[in-house]
């Protein structure tokens, strides 16, 4: 997607929990003397940011730059969170300090690729008073340079009745979108954020609903949606991928793009950091929701909390686009179970057909205009015989396997079909559109199966052509001799 190439501009600020992950590896070769407990022999340690501070690594390993806000004690650990921040420039640390409050801290003991044990040093008493007071000033100093908030909530306490009420307020009245990823089962805490983003078993630990299926994900989702009082709820559901439910739309379901998973410590941040990134360049949620699948499906196939590099989300989603071109295209079989699916979903369908020789901007604008007035456009395209029958001996100028690939790669076509016969009248008998497009220099009652549509309680679309482009003057052009 263009989109990413726009996330270097963006800032987003991440309020909640910070805390630092600290890894202790070694060889297990003996059980102890003392207790039936395996003996780690430690070999090497590494520490790197965790909670809120992994949200920020992720979004700067993206491209765009993080503001960290969060509460810290006065001791070591902090001064390795500080340092930890100082190695990458994109992350500005607005960190509060708390006496008597240690900085959170999880250790994991591993043997190779296998935890062994993990111990937190934590207090997770609500921050309140004086803290509350500072720390929504650090907040409220960062917020006039972001593009979007992202409150990222790991039940340690920062993010409180008091401070979550008033981040959002303050950020609401800045006009900047909000996502927040919740630990609560109260979801009203979350009350009007832009977007809320819990995993399968909060959200039914929160609504009561399972979201192991579809349809229980978006009923649960639903359900979510009245209690935050948010535009969007977005399930996170591990293997079976995501479900993106909004208001007044049809829910989205995006199965998972991990090809194998190592680890899913951290995922979640990823995800998260990827759609907040997404918004932020102004991209609509349902391209928010895909991207940030396509990154967290990348982070799961790493070890540990780890990030995603914004080249290796281009490349995952190049290899994508790629795919999608090919899964467009598709036989009547197919086509006829596609919009089947499509209709379970109330959805609206569209067909509109052409030779498509050479894509110029009258097809362009033609196929946007037509794709605006329904939710999904079939394209089916004449082959080459039938172009060679229309057209004569020298047409087409490229064979149907180009023309169709050309079309599969343009954003207003879901489905891509070929006919041979000089009119698609047999196929749209077969496919039933709800509404059939063609060129207003057509009237109603020249559009091929357009009576058959109309019979079935469908209607015809004729969109204005941009005067000047044709394909035949194109090709005239080029034959043109030099003068």
């Amino acid at each position: 997607m263009d989109t990413i190439a726009d996330f270097q501009s963006r800032v987003v600020l991440v309020l909640g929990d910070i805390m630092l992950d600290r890894y202790v590896f070694g060889d297990v070769r003996r059980i102890s003397p003392e207790a039936p407990i395996p003996v780690l022999r430690a070999s090497r340690s590494r520490v790197v940011l965790g909670g809120a501070g992994n949200v920020a690594k992720n979004i700067t390993a993206l491209g765009a730059s993080a503001v960290l806000v969060g509460v810290v004690g006065d001791d070591a650990a902090s001064r390795l969170v500080a340092d930890a921040v100082a190695e990458d420039a994109a992350i500005t640390l607005r960190a509060v300090p708390a006496a008597g409050r240690p900085t959170t801290v999880k250790t994991r003991f591993m043997s190779g690729s296998h935890q062994l044990l993990r111990l937190d040093e934590e207090v997770t008493t609500a921050v309140e008073g004086d803290l509350a007071d500072a720390l929504i000033a650090a907040f409220a100093a960062a917020l006039e340079t972001a593009d979007v908030v992202v409150l990222s909530d790991y039940a340690k306490g920062v993010l409180s009745d008091t401070v979550l009420e008033r981040a959002i307020t303050l950020a609401l009245e800045a006009g900047k979108p909000v996502i927040a990823d919740p630990k609560r089962a109260d979801f009203s805490a979350y009350a009007r954020v832009t977007v809320l983003t819990p995993n399968e078993l909060e959200v039914t630990a929160a609504t009561g609903l399972s979201a192991a299926e579809n349809d229980g994900a978006v009923r649960a989702g639903q359900m979510a949606l009245e209690a935050s009082g948010a535009e969007a709820v977005l399930v996170t559901r591990s293997e079976k991928g995501l479900t993106l439910v909004r208001r007044a739309q049809p829910a989205l379901h995006l199965p998972t793009e991990a090809r194998e998973v190592a680890d899913v410590s951290g995922a979640g941040d990823t995800l998260v950091a990827s759609f907040a990134i997404m918004l932020a360049t102004g991209a609509d949620m349902a391209d928010a929701a895909r991207v940030a699948n396509v990154a967290a499906g990348i982070a799961v196939g790493k070890q540990g909390t780890a990030t995603v590099s914004h080249a290796e989300l281009e490349r995952a989603l190049h290899r994508q686009e790629l795919l999608v071109i090919d899964e467009k295209f598709a036989g009547i079989d197919d086509a006829l179970a596609h919009i089947a699916g499509w209709r379970r979903r109330g959805l609206k369908v569209g067909f509109t057909n052409g030779c498509f020789d050479l894509i110029h901007p009258g097809h362009v604008r033609l196929l946007g205009k037509a794709r605006a007035r329904c939710d999904r456009l079939i394209v089916a395209l004449n082959t080459d015989a039938s172009v060679r029958r229309l057209k004569g001996p020298t047409r087409p100028v490229q064979n149907e396997t180009a023309r169709a690939t050309v079309m599969a790669s343009m954003a207003a076509a879901d489905l891509v079909m070929l006919f041979d016969e000089e009119t698609p009248l047999e196929l749209i008998t077969k496919l039933l559109p709800d509404i059939i497009f063609k060129g207003a220099d057509y009237t109603a009652d020249q559009v091929v199966g357009g009576d058959v549509v109309l019979a079935h309680g469908g209607e015809i679309g004729l969109i204005e052509l941009e005067e000047g482009h044709s394909t035949t003057n194109i090709i005239r052009r080029m034959n043109k001799p030099a003068a």
